[in-house]
């Protein structure tokens, strides 16, 4: 039997391994952290998603996930509009919807071997050598899920790897006072901070902010009451809600450069083949989805219907047909985000254009799928 090895296991690792693992392909999952875990992540999902989830009962109903139906924009000096948000979305944090996953993957047989980091990926022969920390496997197909940055993209020598990114993003879970079907996005200076309502009376309040702000306040607790503090709204919410978490999750380095869906025959999933800006809400969705598609095309490949020319092209098209000009849309409205005047502009447009404010939010996300 041919083999698939996923290199991570969050989202886009996590939904291969269901549909891989249902069409019966031995699949194994390596992850370098342990479940449950948190993730950095605006944990907001569109309903593009929701007829697949559902068709493969891998929808996480249990958890009673708060409907999103609205959107709030404020400015950096606290101005305020709100739009109905389409098609809308829910709410779930990653380490509920990790674990459901993860626990649906091994269900079916699939094999994970978790607190292990892969340090090469080689490609010879028509074979994959996947190097960890531990041991040496094999494979026929490897899925690159790896996130957002990794030491993979170093070794694989990937263009935006050499490229500096100047943006850091910071999460917390909290209690607090916020709408359950609103989904919030608050700009201040050198980035936003979004905040939508997840499960169990919990809220996710995820921010974006360029390094220079860290760098001057030296903390950022202090970067958070000299800069994010501006925004009145965002000086309510942190001083008036219930911090959950010991300490924030973070990430550097983000980067939100173009990258490709094929490095070296392995087929990038999720954050690891791009992201798009924080602000549109959106990467978990396309993580779900860009797994759907490489997922049954490796099927169609094991079953000997395409060879891998083929797979690869194919994967390669797909991916850019359904992503390139979400993430180039999102990389052009980041634009009107993350100080006075910019923040101001997106807050008047949503105000007073609002036909122009639904067709920007139709451009970040996609159709039922």
């Amino acid at each position: 039997m041919k083999k698939t090895i996923i290199v991570g296991g969050g989202l886009a690792g996590l939904v291969a391994a269901n549909i891989l693992g249902r069409a019966g392909i031995p699949c194994t999952v390596i992850e370098k952290k342990e479940y449950p875990c948190h993730r950095v992540c605006g944990e907001y999902i569109s309903n593009e998603t929701m007829p697949f989830l559902k068709s493969l009962c891998l929808y996480p109903e249990k958890f009673t996930p708060p409907q999103i139906s609205r959107f709030q924009l404020t400015s950096v000096n606290g101005k305020s509009a709100e739009l109905p948000l389409g098609l809308g979305g829910f709410g779930i944090s990653r380490y509920s919807f990790d674990e459901f996953l993860y626990q649906k993957a091994k269900s079916i047989g699939v094999q994970f071997i978790l607190n292990s980091e892969v340090e090469s990926i080689i490609f010879k022969s028509e074979k994959f050598e996947v190097k960890t920390n531990h041991q040496l496997l094999n494979a026929d197909i490897v899925i690159g899920a790896f996130g957002k940055r990794s030491k993979l993209d170093v070794k694989l020598n990937r263009n935006f790897i050499n490229q500096r990114s100047p943006y850091v993003a910071v999460k917390y879970h909290i209690r607090t006072d916020h709408p359950l079907n609103l989904i919030s996005l608050h700009n201040f200076q050198d980035g936003y901070c979004g905040i939508s309502n997840i499960e169990d009376g919990k809220s996710c309040l995820c921010y974006l902010t360029h390094r220079k702000n860290l760098k001057e306040f030296g903390s950022i607790k202090l970067m958070e009451e000299n800069v994010l503090f501006k925004n009145p709204f965002l000086k309510s919410i942190f001083s008036n809600s219930d911090f959950l978490l010991d300490k924030p999750e973070t990430i550097n380095e983000i980067s939100f450069s173009t990258k490709e869906p094929i490095e070296n025959h392995i087929l990038m999933c999720g954050d690891a083949a791009g992201m798009i800006t924080p602000l549109c809400g959106n990467g978990m969705a396309m993580a779900i989805h860009s797994a759907k598609i490489a997922s049954q095309l490796i099927i169609d490949f094991y079953e000997e219907k395409i060879s891998r020319q083929e797979l690869e092209k194919k994967y390669s098209q797909q991916w850019h047909s359904e992503f390139a000009k979400r993430l180039w849309a999102g990389r052009q409205i980041q634009r009107l985000f993350g100080n006075v005047r910019a923040s101001d502009l997106a807050v008047n447009i949503a105000r007073h254009v609002k036909p122009v404010a639904r067709f920007l939010i139709s451009k970040t996300h996609g159709n039922p799928f």
